[in-house]
């Protein structure tokens, strides 16, 4: 696989890494094709009783790399193709998963987080949904998830204002499980993984689909109207301005339109 993704497993620990620290761990087609081999591999490995997600450098993921979002807002093709699917396929892995958030968990790189069964987080770390600083709007499935754990109000904050929230913030509304100092996060995040993975795996397996399952009303719901308005915003003239000003670093000018 590409450098940009690496795996280790160590004592029945899978260890995946975004490894694009010059990036803060954006995900281009390399990381996404990675996130999805890995995923995939580790799902019939039956040595691994839990998955470690964490990034490279100061960054857990600053989100979607905005020069391919850019590329693609100049094509017909889908700015968010696989991402969706991808997070489904984490999300629903047999193997109980873990985000070890150091830094900024972005637009989405906080889906990455989110998607996984359990979140350890620096006390620098800080989440965020910055989409309509870039006029888009979250597709439907990931701002369903977003009220899955915060709850409507905390959502409506979030992806309004577009401003991130810092580790304790995110502690206090429920986004994230155990909140440690920069220098404890390792040895937290491992300490957690080595809890999860001493009990039995057919319990953990069973478990998960259970909690899947007690939510699965929720993939009855018609979006289609929703996801409608995705692509329109997608294609907008406000969101090729916002894109290029993130990219040239100053205020966008939107228009609504």
């Amino acid at each position: 696989m590409a450098e940009e993704i690496l795996c280790s497993i160590h004592e029945g620990i899978a260890t995946i890494t975004l490894n694009r620290p010059e990036k803060r761990n954006a995900m281009n087609t390399a990381v996404l094709e990675g996130l999805e081999h890995y995923f995939s591999e580790l799902e019939t490995n039956t040595d691994v009783r839990a998955i470690i997600v964490r990034g490279e450098g100061k960054a857990f993921c600053a989100g979607l790399d905005l020069r391919e979002l850019n590329a693609r807002q100049q094509s017909d093709e889908d700015a968010e193709t696989g991402i969706i699917e991808l997070l489904g396929k984490i999300e629903t892995s047999r193997h109980p998963t873990i985000a070890m958030v150091q830094g900024d968990a972005l637009a989405g790189g906080c889906e990455l987080a989110l998607h996984c069964d359990l979140r350890v987080v620096s006390e620098v770390a800080r989440f965020g949904m910055p989409l309509a600083r870039l006029g888009l709007i979250v597709p439907f499935r990931l701002g369903q998830k977003l009220v899955e754990i915060v709850g409507p109000a905390f959502t409506k904050q979030i992806l309004l204002t577009g401003q991130p929230v810092n580790a304790q913030r995110a502690y206090e509304i429920g986004m994230v499980h155990q909140l440690v100092s920069a220098d404890e996060l390792e040895a937290a995040t491992l300490a957690l993984a080595r809890t999860i993975a001493a009990n039995a795996p057919l319990s953990l397996a069973g478990m998960k689909k259970s909690i899947l399952r007690m939510i699965s009303l929720r993939d009855n719901i018609d979006s289609d109207d929703l996801n409608t308005l995705v692509r329109q915003a997608r294609k907008s003239e406000d969101a090729n301005e916002g894109v290029r000003a993130m990219l040239e670093k100053r205020p966008p000018r939107f228009r609504g339109v």
